[in-house]
């Protein structure tokens, strides 16, 4: 059983967020959970250099409602990504986070915090290496329907009781650690390949190159190519059409948006060429996956 005092509320000691967000939910004070942290926010337009403090928590971030170019500095380079309603970041644990954003329109969160101890026991139980929370902060970037649904489910689950809450704080964190699993890659050279992933990931609707990417992880074209295939099996153009497809299927399936904003979003140069991809890919057109 987890209770309160296992969350690391400590590091919040004096920091005052009232003038960035205001809170429309709390599961502590509205559900009398002490298994799960669940509160819902709505921020200000903008923030500049907030600084979140490190936690040892696992903390979850879903957006909502309203769009926001956000740049989140944690050590090393700042870095800049659009948060729309279904973007969904994991807060690495033990590292300090600086935001700075400006809203186009509402900014809405839904915010998990699963108890260290809650994680240690889902690690343990799946008898696995150490987790790799860094790896699976830039996979989740990429979306994860069913995190997705269940952080949305929270807020209207206060009545269930606090079982349901310790239920939930253990298959998130099963969840989360079985799918690092699959983000993890092995050997020191592989760093540079979990970075160019999470660079593909965090950028799928931009026009990536290879030589884009293999700069961001300060490697030549020829040897990130080299080290990426020896790793995955796949070349990194590949890797990232497979990446991209995945997204367009998921946005097939969860929304009624258009193929034309589905393969911008996707980072294909339109309609026909996300078809072309989507047929080399799955055997199906777009419109014939979304229809079955």
């Amino acid at each position: 059983m987890i209770d309160s005092a296992d969350f690391d509320v400590a590091a919040y000691a004096g920091f005052d967020t009232s003038a960035y967000v205001r809170h429309t939910y709390n599961s502590w004070d509205d559900a009398g959970w002490r298994s799960l942290l669940v509160q819902g926010f709505r921020h200000a337009p903008e923030a500049e250099d907030l600084a979140l403090p490190a936690v040892s928590d696992l903390h979850l971030v879903l957006c909502t409602a309203g769009n926001a170019d956000m740049r989140t500095h944690a050590g090393g380079r700042p870095v800049r990504r659009r948060w729309a309603p279904g973007h969904l970041e994991l807060m690495v644990p033990g590292r300090a986070t600086s935001l700075s954003y400006r809203a186009a329109s509402g900014l809405s969160t839904v915010q998990v915090h699963i108890p260290a101890p809650a994680v240690r026991r889902a690690a343990g139980a799946l008898d696995g290496p150490e987790p790799d929370f860094e790896a699976l902060s830039a996979g989740l970037r990429a979306g994860d329907p069913v995190v997705e649904q269940v952080l949305r489910a929270l807020p209207g689950a206060g009545a269930a009781g606090d079982l349901y809450a310790e239920s939930a704080a253990a298959f998130l964190a099963t969840h989360l650690l079985a799918r690092g699993r699959d983000e993890r890659l092995p050997g020191p050279e592989h760093a540079a390949v979990r970075a160019g992933i999470a660079v593909m990931r965090e950028r799928l609707a931009e026009p990536l190159t290879l030589a884009v990417i293999a700069a961001e992880v300060h490697l030549s074209v020829y040897h990130f190519v080299r080290v990426f295939r020896d790793a995955t099996g796949e070349t990194p153009h590949r890797y990232l059409t497979r990446l991209r497809i995945e997204r367009a299927r998921r946005l097939l399936s969860t929304t009624s948006l258009s193929v034309e904003r589905i393969a911008r979003r996707c980072g294909f140069a339109g309609p026909g060429a996300l078809s072309s991809a989507f047929l080399r890919q799955t055997g199906v057109r777009p419109s014939a996956y979304r229809k079955n």
